[in-house]
């Protein structure tokens, strides 16, 4: 068949015109499609690859490039249909309208990675550790996808976008209630970072939900906790803020951490001190001053109180040195000279209400490390000291009597 009279069947053939046309638009797209995918991504991605930037290395990691690529077939075929002859108008505009809405969508799909590959290069910075931004970028997403959602159903029904948002309008009260825990997550999300009570790496104790251990994640719905069994609890935003926790933050970069722990003293065991006890522990390294010194005072007091006519024979009258008041020094001394503990910070060791457990005696002090493996080695090793070296002082531990004791009582009132 000649050129001239496949020209004069064309003529009198609409649909074959039509089909042909049709077949030419779609094979152009998808060499536009291929040469892309095939040509330009892969020049992009080397280029990428030997660039020092972040941006576009997070850029290709979400298909940014990808995605972009993948709007200019359906630009082809949104510009290219107007080209086709003896198309309807209505398919005309049909075939237009799902094309650029099409578009839209790998548009919105590009942006929103967009937005993914800026939370990534952010994550990497100095500032991720004290501003997350992960939130305000699921927000962001959101939003797109709801006005992308909105402008491509206008698209294909080929209304005014705006003529979809009057009738949400009445919808506002549904609306409302389905992005209830969004917005409320929202506004927990900026009062946790405008206020600074939530970082990345914080460690947080909500014992209602069941958390403790680190923050790893904090973003729009939700807060990532890595407790300390490596189990993972998530914590909805608001709760937060409508709920109370504990943030160790402070005590982390204050560098020093609390020990506040009892020693429960047999009060039977409390009694005041010879000479040959007082001669005994002025032999201890850590109490030989004090003991000096604490002798001369008493000395002078019992001075005073003979010069007043009081009889110094009567033991009652004068004032002595007690065994737990000693201790006590010697525990202060013994945490004043360990090397652990943080000379800078509050460091006491005081007697609290006697108890049905006996006399309380609380270590209030601090170790210089942070570190929680190293702070219970530095505390353990305190009290096995002074458990050690309370029979030293003339003093015990209160315990409530076991087994073993009991069948140790009962052997010695049947001998």
């Amino acid at each position: 068949m000649t050129w001239e009279a496949m020209m004069a069947w064309l003529d009198n053939a609409p649909w074959a015109r039509l089909a042909g046309a049709l077949g030419i638009l779609l094979a152009v797209a998808l060499l536009v499609q291929a040469v892309t995918r095939c040509l330009i991504v892969r020049v992009v991605r080397i280029v990428v690859q030997r660039t020092a930037n972040r941006w576009d290395d997070a850029l290709l990691a979400h298909r940014v490039f990808h995605r972009v690529a993948r709007i200019l077939p359906y630009l082809v075929i949104q510009f290219g249909i107007a080209w086709v002859p003896d198309l309807p108008p209505k398919a005309l505009m049909i075939v237009g309208n799902v094309a650029l809405a099409m578009t839209l969508l790998y548009a919105t799909l590009a942006i929103a990675g967009a937005l993914d590959a800026a939370q990534t290069v952010y994550a990497l910075s100095e500032h991720a550790r004290t501003r997350s931004i992960k939130g305000y970028v699921q927000l962001g997403k959101i939003a797109l996808y709801v006005v992308a959602a909105i402008a491509i159903v206008a698209t294909i029904i080929d209304r005014s976008p705006w003529l979809l948002l009057s009738g949400l309008g009445a919808m506002s009260a549904v609306l409302l209630l389905v992005f209830k825990d969004t917005i409320m997550s929202f506004v927990a999300s900026v009062q946790l970072t405008s206020n600074d009570m939530l970082r990345v790496g914080d460690w947080i104790e909500m014992p209602q939900v069941g958390a403790d251990g680190d923050v790893v994640d904090i973003a729009l719905h939700t807060v990532k906790v890595q407790n300390w069994d490596k189990t993972i609890t998530t914590i909805p935003t608001w709760r937060l803020i409508a709920e109370s926790f504990r943030n160790w933050r402070g005590m982390q970069q204050s560098g020093g951490r609390r020990i506040k722990r009892t020693l429960c003293v047999d009060a039977g065991s409390v009694g005041f001190l010879d000479e040959a006890e007082i001669a005994r522990l002025s032999r201890l390294h850590l109490l030989g001053s004090y003991l000096t010194e604490k002798q001369r005072s008493l000395a002078d007091a019992n001075a005073a109180l003979g010069a007043l006519g009081i009889a110094a024979a009567v033991p009652a009258n004068t004032r002595r040195l007690t065994n737990i008041g000693t201790f006590r020094a010697y525990a202060l001394a013994y945490l004043k000279a360990h090397p652990n503990i943080h000379e800078g910070m509050t460091c006491m060791v005081r007697s609290l209400e006697p108890s049905a457990t006996g006399i309380p005696i609380e270590l209030y002090c601090f170790t210089n490390t942070t570190v929680w493996a190293e702070y219970e080695r530095v505390q353990g090793d305190v009290f096995d000291h002074l458990l050690a070296i309370l029979p030293e002082f003339g003093l015990r531990m209160y315990q409530n009597p076991a087994g073993a004791d009991l069948v140790r009582w009962q052997g010695q009132r049947a001998a």
